[in-house]
């Protein structure tokens, strides 16, 4: 198992790395499967009113899934623990799915592939912009069940998730609803009769 540590606009020093190195590899532990990669970024936030500066955001990449999680700390030890523990509880909900996708015939390599998206906060526009289309995001659509969709929604922790529906060959949108619960959107097929 892999796992790369970088800083953005912060050093990452030895102890920082041997912490990581530490605590991410025994949250790996969990799901030892190969291939499996971490990237892990460690950076401060600028703002002198957030009581937690310190920000971890840990990528893994475990048979063509991604599980991202992003932890605030008071200082960076405290973020990677966090994270550490977030990974290990994501991890824990993955193999709960692969398992029970065994069980029912499916494999874990059939969960299909996602485009790693840096910041959430990219996907956002500002309010002052909001007629501005800002950034376009292209994304590889894999065929996929309604199950496998929301697996990956949850284990990228988006709000919603763009994909192929395996059995009818049309684009779907699976979603978190504000009450709970999941929603998916399908399109209307209309046929024309001659």
């Amino acid at each position: 198992m892999e796992i790369t540590v970088s800083g953005r606009k912060t050093t990452v020093t030895d102890a920082l790395r041997a912490r990581v190195d530490e605590k991410i590899a025994s949250a790996l532990k969990v799901f030892d499967i190969d291939p499996m990669t971490a990237d892990v970024v460690l950076r401060y936030e600028k703002n002198p009113a957030n009581p937690q500066p310190a920000i971890v955001e840990v990528t893994v990449r475990a048979r063509g899934s991604v599980i991202r999680v992003a932890e605030h700390g008071v200082d960076m030890y405290a973020a990677i623990d966090s994270a550490a523990d977030k990974v290990t509880r994501q991890l824990r909900k993955f193999k709960t799915k692969v398992i029970d996708n065994r069980q029912q015939g499916a494999s874990a390599a059939e969960v299909a592939p996602v485009e790693h998206v840096e910041d959430l906060a990219d996907l956002l526009i500002p309010e002052e912009e909001d007629d501005l289309l800002v950034r376009e995001k292209v994304i590889d659509i894999t065929p996929m069940t309604e199950e496998q969709a929301l697996i990956q929604t949850d284990l990228l922790g988006h709000d919603f998730y763009v994909f192929e529906n395996a059995t009818t060959g049309l684009i779907n949108v699976v979603y978190h609803r504000k009450n709970g619960g999941y929603g998916i959107i399908k399109p209307k097929i209309e046929t024309l009769d001659e």
